[in-house]
């Protein structure tokens, strides 16, 4: 191959690419050792108080198959 040929491909990356990717990755890393923002803490927040709600309902629901239909696990692995 001639490496003639090689040169425009990589003078394009060395002017284009490189540039736009060290930026970019420089960006992300700020941003990732600043940690969570107020807003994203929140929203963090609140998705933990929302799993913990789902887990409760889970359980009582569970909780109310075993006594009304006990069969109901037996039911679900047998589909498996």
């Amino acid at each position: 191959m001639d490496p003639e040929v090689l040169i425009v491909p990589i003078v394009l990356f060395l002017v284009v690419v490189a540039p736009i990717w060290l930026v970019l990755h420089y960006k992300s890393k700020r941003q990732v050792s600043q940690g969570l923002s107020e807003d994203e803490f929140k929203q963090l927040n609140e998705l933990i108080t929302r799993a913990d709600k789902m887990g409760q309902r889970i359980e009582t629901l569970e909780a109310i198959l075993d006594t009304e239909a006990p069969e109901w696990r037996a039911k679900d692995d047998s589909s498996k």
